[in-house]
């Protein structure tokens, strides 16, 4: 059947490997891209789609039933269906620029029996309707190849994670939320994407909670060239919420 679903390499040493692999995250399973993760359209699942999903669960309170929920550069769809099999009657959409991601993802909603559609767009603001959640894992590293799930652009590799939240903002239904896991460079002792959420946050109509979740994470990037300047790179949460 892997054969056949052409998802098999019958590599030269004569052995067989798989182009996908599966990984559980919070009670369900996801279909992703195996490591290396070295090809463009690379569907990621790894340690951070794990802190994802936990950030994710702790960020439900209050939400009502039946919640429309937007998954942005949803990758393998670890976001939307955790928070859509956790709230009842939910609603998702799984959107992204990858239409390998998009397949892979309806494919876990299917799986995980949830209410889905998919959508491929450039732009958080270009998905069509208003949500009740929206969740986010944006690229966020200096990726010299620029490959669209690793690279987060200038900011040290935080211009994507401003943008998407800036962007999805526009989509929040009155009373709505984002929530947002990202990565953070940490240059001479500041979290240039947090100045540059404070600087570009509306004054009115919306709130910001920003909090970190864990203070050091991939470490051994620092030792490449592109990370010179930075002094560690730390994971955040977001959660920003629309007013009522």
């Amino acid at each position: 059947m892997l054969e056949q679903a052409g998802v098999l390499d019958r590599r030269r040493d004569g052995l067989i490997a798989a182009y996908i692999r599966v990984s559980r995250v919070a009670g369900n399973l996801f279909a992703h891209s195996p490591y290396p993760t070295l090809a463009q359209d690379s569907v990621f699942l790894g340690p951070d789609s794990h802190r994802f999903g936990d950030y994710i669960l702790r960020n439900l309170d209050g939400l009502k039933d039946g919640a429309a929920v937007l998954d942005y550069g949803a990758g393998a769809g670890v976001g939307g269906i955790t928070a859509a099999t956790n709230l009842a009657e939910a609603t998702l959409t799984l959107a992204d620029i990858n239409p390998k991601a998009l397949f892979l993802s309806s494919v876990n909603a299917a799986h995980a029996k949830v209410d889905y559609r998919t959508v491929e767009v450039q732009r958080p603001e270009d998905v069509p309707g208003e949500f009740d959640l929206i969740v986010m894992h944006p690229p966020f590293m200096i990726d010299p190849e620029r490959r669209a799930y690793r690279d987060g652009g200038d900011l040290y590799g935080g211009r994507l994670s401003l943008d998407w939240a800036l962007g999805g903002m526009q989509r929040l239904a009155p009373g709505g939320r984002l929530v947002m896991h990202t990565g953070v460079s940490i240059v001479e002792g500041r979290d240039v994407v947090q100045d540059a959420f404070v600087a570009a946050m509306p004054g009115a109509g919306f709130t910001l909670d920003y909090h970190l979740l864990d203070p050091d994470i991939f470490g051994d990037e620092l030792a490449t060239e592109a990370y010179a300047e930075v002094d560690r790179i730390a994971a955040v949460g977001l959660r920003i919420e629309r007013s009522a």
